[in-house]
């Protein structure tokens, strides 16, 4: 999946840097959000994304790659370090894990895999933080490269059709 990941930085190198000008004239200051994240075996990494946000709120280029997913697009560098990979639990920052009291023994599986790009959870109109956890337990209990792919390729889908139903 490095590989994979390392071969899509270089095809898509292009939006890469179409993608970096309205970020900074947007923002004003670097183009990329990062942010410690808690990962597989819990071990904390830095999460990269394309900025988003000026004092809080959203900008216009920022509601256009959040809406399309491009904002996630510098995760393929977290994915050829190592730290995620495309498909798996979306990783959450430690305060969001002790406030939701995800630190008990039957919420140990989503952290023996790596986090992803994309996951189960993403793919479904969810706003419960437990229906999410669900969702992401039930991911690592069947994990498959068949599910893997399904989960990827329907993530790709996301922009136009909007989220399934569950």
């Amino acid at each position: 999946m490095k590989i994979f990941a390392f071969f899509l930085v270089i095809i898509l190198t292009p939006l890469f840097l179409l993608i970096t000008l309205p970020v900074l004239f947007s923002r004003g200051k670097g183009i990329l959000f990062i942010q410690n994240r808690v990962g597989i075996n819990k071990k904390e990494f830095c999460i990269y994304k394309f900025r988003t946000m000026h004092e809080g709120k959203i900008t216009g280029i920022g509601r256009v790659l959040r809406k399309i997913g491009l904002d996630e697009l510098p995760q393929l560098i977290n994915i050829i370090k190592g730290d995620m990979a495309f498909v798996g639990p979306r990783p959450l920052n430690q305060e969001d894990i002790d406030r939701l009291n995800w630190v008990g023994e039957e919420f140990a599986a989503r952290w023996s895999v790596k986090p992803g790009i994309t996951g189960q959870a993403q793919l479904v109109r969810i706003c419960d933080a437990n229906l999410s956890m669900q969702q992401d337990l039930d991911y690592v209990k069947n994990k498959s490269f068949g599910r893997d792919m399904k989960v990827f390729f329907r993530s790709m889908l996301v922009p136009f059709v909007g989220k399934f139903s569950q």
